[in-house]
């Protein structure tokens, strides 16, 4: 049997794989590069398709595809989001993604995005923290201390140059496990036994639990003026963290309110609740934080762009190495017309 052309070859970038580009790398100087790529197509938001993601609900969890194109690359990414599956052994989010040309159509690059989605999601988390959050920020809370909380914690630390990371989860093996982790890093880990006792002295708050409900993981009285919150937790209908009352005194920044008010901490309030939108921030059109007392709040529910951003930064980055494998997935017939013709030919 004839060997696959060139042009059916993909190229692939397994679990491992990504595993030994991000070792190879180092994980903070990804978290750099990822933030970098984010911010780029931040600056250029209005040239992409913009959609929310399309979500297939069920009682479990939810699996969804996010698509997007900036007219000359296509990309999408496959995740799903199950909160039991933990209790089963599993990841709560897994996820897979795909490059293609729009010339002509071709997949040029086949990704896992597990890993790469918690990388992407920190990277966000810290771009929005330098339009948003407190000058001379140095210590940051982290409630949740689930599979993200060390990659958010050590995305801070590169972009922010936080030096202290306050932990706080309902299950104090999930806050032992994120301490050792992150043992090591540079940074000072204290674990704390209480959201309260974590978000003390704390200019940036991050929440980012798994429970697929209404819950209240920060209330109104429990946070000062002058902080800015990363709100990551709350993304799909009938799922958020923080009390109305937080986003009523806050400056709400997000990333595509249309899907937003769908997922987001604002799904509690009014259709015509204010919000800025991240990328106008980002190009200057509109004020991120002006003040020290000014409480700022990203409500981040993940947007394809940013998938988008981390698919162009793997394509770019295992270019020209060993960190991927051709995969035969594209039919290359020597007459495109005679698709049949091959499959006939490759009888054994």
């Amino acid at each position: 049997m004839s060997q696959p052309s060139e042009k059916a070859l993909v190229p692939f970038v397994s679990v491992d794989n990504m595993m030994r580009l991000v070792h190879h790398t180092g994980v903070e100087q990804v978290l750099i590069d990822l933030t970098r790529y984010v911010e780029e197509d931040f600056r250029r938001w209005e040239q992409f398709d913009k959609t929310p993601r399309v979500a297939s609900h069920s009682d479990v969890g939810v699996i969804e595809l996010m698509p997007t194109s900036d007219g000359e690359a296509y990309g999408f990414k496959y995740v799903n989001g199950h909160p039991k599956n933990t209790a089963e052994g599993l990841q709560t989010v897994t996820a897979f993604g795909l490059l293609a040309d729009v010339y002509t159509g071709y997949p040029v690059l086949l990704t896992e995005m597990t890993i790469l989605t918690a990388l992407r999601t920190a990277a966000t988390s810290a771009m929005a923290a330098k339009y948003l959050a407190p000058k001379d920020t140095d210590t940051m809370a982290m409630i949740g201390n689930g599979a993200q909380s060390e990659f958010q914690s050590l995305a801070m630390k590169a972009i922010m140059g936080v030096k202290t990371v306050r932990l706080y989860d309902k299950d104090p093996a999930a806050t032992a496990k994120c301490a050792a982790n992150l043992a090591g890093s540079g940074l000072t880990v204290v674990s704390c036994s209480s959201p309260e006792e974590a978000i003390e002295g704390a200019q940036i708050l991050t929440t980012c639990t798994a429970d697929k409900q209404y819950a209240t993981i920060l209330s109104d009285n429990m946070v000062g003026a002058g902080v800015h919150i990363n709100a990551i937790g709350g993304d799909c209908p009938g799922k958020t963290e923080l009390s109305k009352g937080i986003l009523e005194r806050s400056d709400v920044f997000v990333e595509f309110p249309p899907q937003t008010r769908i997922e987001g901490e604002i799904q509690q309030m009014p259709e015509d609740f204010a919000v800025t939108e991240l990328w106008q921030v980002i190009t200057g059109a509109e004020q991120g934080r002006r003040d020290t007392r000014q409480t700022t709040l990203f409500d981040s529910v993940g947007f394809a762009i940013e998938d988008f951003s981390a698919l162009r930064y793997i394509r770019d980055k295992v270019a020209e190495t060993s960190f991927h494998e051709d995969l035969d997935m594209l039919a290359d017939p020597d007459d495109p017309r005679d698709l049949f013709g091959m499959l006939q030919r490759a009888k054994v």
